[in-house]
C-alpha cells in the first residue's frame, strides 16, 4: 500500500498538477460565460430573426419526433465562439512568450558582439 501511495505522489509531482487544476476551473468558468452570452444574447436574436419564440422551436417534426435545427445552430455558434476565444488566448500567450525577458533573442548587444567577433576572425585570417 505504501508503494502505491509513493507512486501516486510521484505521479502528482511529475507534472504541475495545481496549474492543470486551475486551468480546468478557469475553462469551466469561461464555458459558463460563453453559454450565458449564447443563451442570453445570441439565441434570442436568432429566434427573433427566425420568427420563433425559442431557438429550440426552430425545426420540424417527423412523426412523434422533433428535429430541432435550432439546437444544432446554437451548439455550432457556441463552438465557434469558444474557438475564437481560444485563438485569442493562445495568440496573446504566444506574444507574451516572445517578449519574455531572458530569452536568447537577438539584442543590440548580441549583434554588436557578433560583429566584433566577425571582425576579429577576419583580421586573424
Amino acid at each position: 500500500m505504501k508503494k502505491i501511495w509513493a507512486e501516486f505522489q510521484d505521479f502528482l509531482n511529475q507534472g504541475d498538477f495545481v496549474t492543470i487544476a486551475i486551468g480546468l476551473i478557469i475553462a469551466l468558468q469561461v464555458k459558463d460565460v460563453v453559454d450565458s452570452i449564447i443563451v442570453g444574447i445570441i439565441d434570442p436574436i436568432l429566434s427573433a430573426i427566425l420568427g420563433k419564440q425559442n431557438l429550440a422551436d426552430f425545426g420540424f417534426d417527423i412523426g412523434d419526433a422533433r428535429i430541432s435545427i435550432g439546437l444544432v445552430i446554437s451548439a455550432a455558434i457556441t463552438f465557434i465562439v469558444v474557438l475564437a476565444l481560444l485563438f485569442i488566448v493562445v495568440r496573446a500567450y504566444n506574444a507574451m512568450k516572445r517578449r519574455r525577458p531572458g530569452d536568447p533573442d537577438e539584442t543590440e548587444l548580441s549583434v554588436l558582439r557578433e560583429i566584433r567577433d566577425g571582425l576579429s576572425r577576419g583580421n586573424a585570417g
